[in-house]
């Protein structure tokens, strides 16, 4: 009898998971998708594309220039307190993203999504007007980068719409898509930097609203401007959509059904936690090493080369471009890579890559940079001391006094040798090869390991996770790069990148699609 009633009762539960699967959802009811519905569905998808574009064009337009605006309102900034500029845009970011992601589990996308996008309005047009104090004018800059951060923590908001929009096999290239326009974002920023470049740091005054036009503020306002196109769109455009895995459309994407949860076990317990864990140190260590890539290239061309202010834009502008551009082609590479060997080992592809590229950056060879000396000037041309390089084009120069070079007071300026042009470059390639695979990989993977859960607070904490990185890759190689110079610095990023790929080969197995651990699709479709 008891065999009989075991056999009944896993039978009934069997049929009862069964009925659910086919006929639930985030509302617990379930339906076909319309052809109507599936359009207005890939709208809204496209809405959140626009929106990552937008925000990264909002962040990289003025990425370059933070460095020679800041030296221009404050003379008492230094390369140190860089760093904590630019992990103000992170440690913002890192606040908002729990709070927003939790903000849209319970609430339309849109509330967040507003919200968001008109702080970052608002602290674009602050950022324009840090000049204007007679004094601590470097802490202005330090909220205005603050509240940009705290409007980009509608990121976590973008990926959850996306994870909980698409089906298993959509996300792979929804999430490539949605990377590749942040990625078109990035490239979009630094040329706009590098044009507005020509208007010059004196540029126009407008001195019924005490504005100055110049090549540092005209990229931030730009940026503001972008943020109402997209208030615009989210309010005109955007829908709310969920569908599972098998592709089934939802009514609310903003709620779970208790029965649900109860009878399938889709429950927080039913998450690998451990592979979430895993994931998140994996972005960390991602986005850390991308912090550091980018807050430290101008300084250091600054450094090597002997680059102007002006020249440090223009050059690290076209650099920036040409990376995205390249992350364009590696994310729909990766769209196509990933459905033969699967995510995890394009991510493991990716982190080797990065390791290769932060190798050929560090200094070789029995040639030093140029020191920048007190009391030489930029005309000197006596040898050793000339603070002039070769170039082969001609950006603008507004101040042709301004002195360049490694400067003395960096002690290992002296004795650390010169990072030669050709290692900047391939350098560069490198990384921008590796980061956007292994950025990608990472958080599609992630949203695969969560499964049908609404997903707006875990992505809060991948984001959190991201940012995090994102405050402590400045801070790190500012104040190392700044004391003990390139060697370490670059150095020690290689260490980390092979304590990562050790985690993700320890860890391998459990980095896998909710759905496949369950038992709901086979490895093909879902790994």
């Amino acid at each position: 009898m008891l065999n009989i009633a075991k056999t009944f009762s896993t039978d009934k539960t069997a049929n009862i998971r069964e009925k659910e699967l086919n006929n639930l959802d985030c509302s617990g009811k379930a339906f076909k998708e319309t052809q109507e519905q599936y359009k207005s569905r890939w709208r809204s998808i496209r809405v959140m594309y626009l929106t990552m574009f937008l925000s990264s064009v909002g962040f990289s337009i003025v990425i370059t220039s933070i460095w020679p605006y800041l030296k221009k309102i404050d003379l008492t900034a230094d390369a140190s307190f860089l760093g904590w500029v630019v992990a103000a845009y992170s440690v913002g970011q890192m606040v908002a993203s729990p709070i927003l992601g939790l903000w849209s589990n319970y609430r339309p996308r849109r509330e967040p999504l507003i919200v968001s996008i008109f702080i970052n309005v608002a602290a674009n047009i602050l950022y324009a007007y840090v000049h204007i104090p007679h004094s601590h004018n470097k802490y202005y800059m330090l909220a205005a980068r603050t509240c940009v951060g705290l409007g980009a923590g509608n990121v976590a908001v973008v990926r959850s719409y996306v994870a909980g929009a698409t089906t298993l096999n959509e996300r792979n290239s929804a999430m490539a898509n949605m990377s590749a326009s942040q990625a078109l974002g990035f490239i979009l920023g630094p040329v706009l930097q590098a044009c507005m470049s020509f208007i010059g740091e004196r540029g126009v005054t407008w001195e019924l609203i005490d504005l100055q036009l110049n090549m540092y503020t005209a990229p931030a306002l730009l940026g503001a401007l972008f943020g109402v196109v997209n208030i615009v769109f989210v309010i005109a455009v955007l829908r709310e959509h969920c569908v599972d895995d098998l592709g089934r459309s939802f009514n609310n994407i903003n709620s779970i059904s208790e029965e649900r949860v109860e009878v399938t076990g889709d429950a927080e317990e039913g998450i690998d936690q451990v592979a979430v864990v895993t994931s998140n140190l994996l972005f960390f260590v991602i986005l850390f090493i991308f912090a550091v890539f980018e807050t430290i290239s101008t300084p250091l061309s600054m450094d090597m080369y002997s680059w102007t202010r002006a020249q440090a834009v223009y050059y690290n502008g076209i650099i920036l471009a040409a990376i995205g551009f390249e992350s364009i082609l590696v994310f729909m590479a990766v769209k196509s890579i990933s459905k033969i060997t699967g995510d995890r080992l394009v991510l493991l592809g990716g982190l080797v890559i990065i390791f290769c590229g932060f190798l050929i950056l560090l200094p070789w060879g029995n040639q030093f940079p140029k020191i920048q000396w007190t009391g030489i000037q930029n005309t000197t041309t006596n040898g050793t001391f000339s603070a002039t390089t070769n170039v082969t084009s001609s950006p603008p120069r507004n101040d042709l006094s301004e002195p360049t070079g490694c400067p003395a007071q960096q002690t290992w300026c002296q004795y650390i040798p010169v990072i030669h042009l050709a290692q900047y470059i391939t350098s560069d390639i490198l990384i921008g090869m590796g980061y956007p695979a292994c950025n990608v990989m990472s958080y599609t993977l992630y949203s695969k390991i969560l499964g049908p859960k609404p997903q707006g607070v875990y992505m809060g904490w991948l984001t959190a996770s991201g940012s995090g990185a994102r405050t402590l890759g400045p801070v790190f190689v500012s104040q190392v790069y700044t004391s003990l110079g390139p060697r370490w610095a670059f150095g020690a990023v290689c260490g980390l990148v092979v304590a990562a790929v050790v985690l993700l080969g320890v860890m391998y197995k459990r980095l896998i699609a909710f759905s496949l651990r369950y038992g709901r699709l086979q490895e093909q479709v879902a790994a």
